[in-house]
């Protein structure tokens, strides 16, 4: 099985799912890199802010931000080989390169509490 890695954009939180403006590209990206992950597909993401080591310790992705700084956030490399850069690719692209199929309904992250740990009053902006 192929390893899919996501070197995000800079976001307040792991997943850039939380806080007051949600973007719901970023929920549905998460979504997909889930459902990925339950089809077999070894994924690890990355954010800048919060594993900056792992933005240092990857040649292609040094040679990436060299090239084109910032603006190719997100990269999205396939066993080593970029194949995407600085756009959220669809779940029909990410199951393309990890070589799945696509079947039944797309699923939403359930997030019990709020992303940050918010109690009963609703999300907590604590994370970001």
């Amino acid at each position: 099985m192929p390893l899919l890695l996501v070197f995000d954009r800079p976001l307040c939180c792991s997943t850039g799912i939380c806080g007051p403006d949600v973007d719901p590209a970023l929920v549905a990206f998460a979504a997909d890199l889930q459902w990925l992950a339950r089809q077999g597909i070894a994924v690890e993401r990355f954010n800048p802010v919060q594993q900056p080591q792992a933005f240092a310790a990857n040649p292609t992705v040094r040679e990436e931000l060299d090239k084109h700084g910032n603006d190719c956030l997100p990269l999205v490399l396939v066993d080593g080989k970029v194949v995407s850069r600085g756009q959220v690719p669809s779940r029909a692209l990410l199951a393309e390169w990890a070589g799945v199929t696509i079947g039944g309904t797309v699923e939403l992250p359930v997030m019990q509490g709020g992303c940050c740990g918010g109690g009963e009053n609703g999300p907590s902006n604590d994370c970001c």
